[in-house]
Parts: structure tokens; sequence; C-alpha cells
């Protein structure tokens, strides 16, 4: 699955395919998106769908609502069997879902502190983190200063959800940047994502795709370098200089991380 996760209201089947077309997955979502009195119409669209259940996720709604166990049951009657969990806040949210596998999405100061702890769970692949959500579960008003950056309780909750993923072996996912004209800004975060260490980024219209797959697709220089110091490397033992820089493990990992993620997403960019 590549690295640009596209948002799409389950109640609007007439973009179902669209948005599996135009990005690597598609999330069929089944809570905010929709609204209360438009469930049950999104849970027969999601049932009637026919989308490849290798690269659809649905997105259920919390838990402690009555509308998850609706949504379970409409699962049993389609293919997917991967699932976000909307503010997950700990491991026995996970359990009923044992059958599936889970994105827990951490997007309240309760999730955000038992990351860790669902991270751990079998049946969890991967960590989401979620910005606005979280600051309005605090009280705030807004996750973003006024130049656009992150608060600094939404980086700490950032990087909490991106070292819980990391710690427990699962894939850590980017949240949304809800700026859908503000495609110089996505493409920032985007690259400070795949730098950081996010396996992907999540998204809200099809326009943010490729920005997303740009960022995590490395550039012609960034292969022919990373290529250059391995091969100097096998010539090598132990720390070496290579164009003035001191290269040591960490950094031809580095290097090994650049051309695994040129292989991997270099279907999806040409598709």
């Amino acid at each position: 699955m590549g690295p640009a996760l596209l948002f799409c209201p389950a109640d609007r089947p007439e973009r179902f395919a669209k948005a599996a077309e135009r990005a690597d997955a598609v999330i069929l979502d089944l809570e905010d998106a929709v609204a209360p009195g438009d469930k049950p119409a999104a849970r027969e669209a999601l049932i009637a769908s026919g989308l490849d259940p290798d690269r659809t996720i649905v997105r259920l709604n919390a838990a402690s609502t009555h509308d998850f166990t609706f949504d379970v049951e409409a699962l049993r009657d389609t293919q997917y069997r991967t699932v976000m969990l909307a503010k997950a806040e700990g491991a026995a949210d996970l359990w009923s879902l044992n059958r599936f596998r889970v994105i827990a999405l951490c997007e309240t100061a309760l999730g955000v502190l038992n990351a860790s702890a669902m991270a751990a769970e079998p049946n969890v692949v991967a960590l989401m983190w979620g910005a606005e959500d979280l600051v309005a579960s605090l009280g705030g008003l807004s996750s973003r200063n006024d130049d656009g950056g992150y608060r600094h309780v939404a980086l700490h909750a950032r990087s909490q959800v991106l070292l819980a993923a990391g710690a427990a072996g699962k894939q850590s996912i980017d949240s949304v940047y809800v700026d859908i004209s503000d495609l110089d800004g996505l493409a920032e975060e985007s690259r400070d994502a795949v730098a950081s260490g996010f396996g992907a980024k999540a998204c809200i219209h099809p326009s943010q795709v490729a920005v997303i797959r740009e960022a995590y697709l490395p550039s012609a220089g960034d292969i022919a370098q990373a290529r250059e110091l391995l091969e100097e490397a096998s010539h090598q033992g132990g720390v070496f200089q290579f164009r003035g820089r001191m290269v040591d493990g960490p950094i031809l990992r580095h290097a090994e991380q650049v051309l695994a993620r040129a292989e991997r997403y270099r279907a999806g960019s040409e598709s």
C-alpha cells in the first residue's frame, strides 16, 4: 500500500471508485464525514460497494458509541478486513475487532497517552493521530498557530504516536492537512512526515494525493547519492567520510531506507 490514504464519506457511493483510482488506498468514512441521520444509508452503501479489499480501509465510529455495533455488523456483509477505529482510547476498545486489521486512531488525550498499549495489541497494524479532535478533547480551539504550524501540544501528540508505533514495529500514519488549497504547506508537512518516519499520510481531497506521493518518492538525486554511499561503504571498514560528511551505521540505514522507499512507492507514482 502506498503513502497517500484518501478519506471518502461512506454515504457518497458515487465517489468511491474515483477515490480508489486516485489514491493508494481509500478510507470509507462512517464517522465524522457522515451526519448522524445518514449513517444507516452509509452502511448500506458500504455493503453494496465492491472496492479492492487490499486497498480499502473502513473508518468506524468510536467503540463507546451505538453506531460502532452497527458498523461492525455491516462489515460482516463485506470483504473489507482493514478498519480504522476512530477515537481509540485503550486496548479494550480493540478486543471486539480481533477479526480485523486495525488502525488505531489516537485523537483524544486518553488515546494519545495509551498509544503504546494499543500498538502492542496483535490485531493493530498501524497507529494514526488526529489533531483537531485531540485539541477539542482538551477544550482547545485550534491545533495550529497563525503561521500554520502545529501548536506544541499537537507536536507532542504526533511524536508520541510515532514513537509508540515504531517501538511496537507497527506503521505510523500522519494526520490530514485540512487547508486544501495550501499545497505548499502540505508538501512541507509531508516531507517532514517522511523524514520523521511516518509510513503514510492521510488526506481529504484528491488534489493532495500527488503532493504526498511526491514527498515520499525519493528524487533521482537522492537515489543516486544513496547508491553511491552504499557502494563506497562496501569498500570501507567502520566509520568513514563521504563528501565531507562522517558516515556510520545510522547514516547507512538512512540510505538503505531511501532505496527501499524508491522501490516501494515507484509504482504508485506512475499510476
